[in-house]
């Protein structure tokens, strides 16, 4: 990958998907790269009148890390960001001289990651897997499955351990 990566992590801040956090932190970014958090809120989220009702079809702009730590600016995306990921991603950013970024898309999860994929446009994407039974998976659909045979990019799932 090129000097100027664009590491994508889908970030639900379930457990898993700080799993994947931590992992992507300690196996994939290097200084210089852009880690770049990408969220997916169901559609309809967020108080009438709103802003984000602009960016319902393309996703917000891409937040800072300055900004997503702000509590009072991400109640308007309606995204509140649990301290343990807050924690990780500045951490990373200070030893590892990245820079840190948000982007929320509302919607459908599995379509969104890989429509993140193409318009950032995201060099690779870490992805979380909540280790769901086949019956459950079949049922429920599974999003790191249909990232990864539908993202074009390369895609790695990163197994929770219970």
């Amino acid at each position: 990958m090129a000097a100027d990566r664009r590491v994508g992590i889908a970030v639900d801040f379930s457990p898993s998907s700080k799993n994947a956090l931590k992992w992507a932190v300690d196996n994939v970014i290097r200084k210089g790269d852009h880690l770049i958090l990408v969220t997916v809120r169901p559609e309809g989220h967020y108080d009438e009148g709103d802003q984000i009702q602009l960016w319902e079809a393309t996703g917000s702009p891409l937040i800072p890390l300055s900004e997503f730590c702000d509590p009072i600016i991400m109640k308007r995306y309606g995204v509140k960001p649990d301290p343990e990921t807050l924690d990780i991603v500045t951490t990373a950013a200070r030893q590892t001289q990245i820079e840190v970024l948000m982007k929320i898309y509302w919607g459908d999860p599995r379509e969104k990651l890989c429509e993140a994929i193409d318009t950032i446009p995201l060099s690779c994407i870490i992805v979380g897997n909540r280790g769901l039974g086949t019956l459950k998976r079949a049922i429920m659909g599974s999003v790191s499955n249909y990232v990864v045979n539908n993202g074009s990019c390369p895609v790695t799932v990163v197994k929770h351990h219970v």
